[in-house]
């Protein structure tokens, strides 16, 4: 074998089967975690048999899953998975039977690792200077993951002006699919099982020629079609319920890009709105701020 698993995984054809292409992108998006699964464990998450999750190996040319996980550690090397003493004592610990969730954290290092490396990606620039140069940016979220396009777009509106969250009452998303393509862009967070309007709008919004981010876990095949970029987030932590905490890290990241990709000059917004918050609601330890229509004590 002489190219990467990665690059193999990223070479996988349109043409192949909905199963290929949902177990390619599955294993890209999980790299870091692969060397803790099973042919049973990837095929119950991605909803493939056993022996397709072999087959899939064998057309990538490994001579099946076992063969694909030894190959996959002599390129990422023995990584240190858990760092320091406390981690080192918890995984000691797990190996007595006495901490069920041992497994959950070293995933969860891994996908933040993953999330990091995403942020290194052909397309992350291009997102990033997207929502610093729009003149409108919208974001949305579906069920679960409306909280999540909440706070990307309260954070973002500290550092610009045209940041919207999309009603999701009107039931039009007029506001979105009206607005001028070159001068909006859309950015979609979303989690199994999808919501329909999520897939509905980006693909409506992108006929409409506005630019579509989609943020998504690991099992979504439909996404690429509908966007122009999707960030996969691992999602799967041998919890009772997948989790999205890794959403947030992304979107912390784009935040944090749109920043430098601003400058400096975007602290005098920051102040501004750190003012008026001041001035309306205020912070614990301050003093209280004074109604409009409060009389001055005599």
């Amino acid at each position: 074998m002489t190219k990467p698993l990665r690059d193999r995984l990223s070479e996988t054809p349109g043409s192949a089967s909905k199963a290929d292409r949902a177990l390619a992108a599955y294993m890209s998006a999980e790299l870091p975690s692969l060397p803790f699964e099973t042919a049973a464990s990837i095929g119950a998450k991605v909803g493939v048999s056993e022996p397709t999750v072999g087959r899939f190996c064998r057309s990538i040319g490994y001579g099946g899953f076992k063969d694909l996980k030894q190959s996959l550690r002599r390129d990422m090397g023995d990584g240190p998975w858990l760092i320091g003493d406390r981690l080192r004592d918890l995984r000691t610990r797990a190996t007595a039977g006495e901490d069920p969730l041992i497994r959950g954290l070293e995933l969860e290092m891994a996908a933040l690792v993953s999330v990091y490396e995403t942020a290194h990606g052909a397309d992350w620039k291009t997102v990033v200077g997207r929502l610093a140069t729009a003149g409108r940016v919208y974001a949305c979220g579906f069920q679960t993951e409306r909280g999540m396009a909440q706070i990307f777009v309260n954070q973002l509106q500290y550092l610009r002006d045209g940041v919207h969250l999309v009603d999701l009452a009107g039931g039009n998303f007029a506001e979105v699919l009206e607005a001028p393509g070159a001068d909006a862009t859309l950015v979609i967070f979303e989690a199994r099982r999808y919501s329909r309007h999520a897939q509905i709008l980006a693909a409506e919004a992108k006929s409409a020629g506005i630019p579509v981010t989609l943020v998504t876990d690991p099992y979504c095949e439909w996404g690429r079609a509908v966007a122009d970029e999707v960030f996969v987030v691992p999602t799967s932590f041998d919890l009772f319920w997948d989790s999205t905490a890794q959403m947030a890290s992304l979107a912390n990241l784009l935040v944090n890009g749109v920043f430098l990709e601003l400058g400096p000059e975007v602290e005098i917004r920051m102040e501004r709105i750190a003012g008026l918050y001041a001035r309306f609601t205020g912070h614990v330890g301050e003093p209280a701020p004074r109604r409009p229509d409060a009389r001055p004590k005599l």
